[in-house]
């Protein structure tokens, strides 16, 4: 089930807005203007997680050339 919460605005803009959901046990908070969710067992926690998944998305992916070391890892 999927249970609409509301919208907020993330900042000055409007365009920025935050949209929380419940979805059974879960909440939900997707940044509209990105596209980006996250969730968590409360509002507050899933608004705390969205906040950490944007700024993760905001970061830059380094370009490289270099190879990465191959893992050690054992295949199973």
């Amino acid at each position: 089930m999927h249970v609409y919460m509301g919208t907020q605005s993330r900042g000055e803009s409007t365009d920025e807005t935050v949209t929380v959901t419940r979805e059974g046990r879960w909440y939900v908070a997707t940044d509209n203007s990105s596209g980006v969710a996250s969730q968590g067992e409360t509002k507050a926690e899933a608004l705390e997680n969205l906040a950490e998944a944007l700024e993760l998305h905001a970061k830059p992916v380094p370009e490289t050339d270099e190879e990465t070391e191959p893992s050690s890892a054992p295949w199973l």
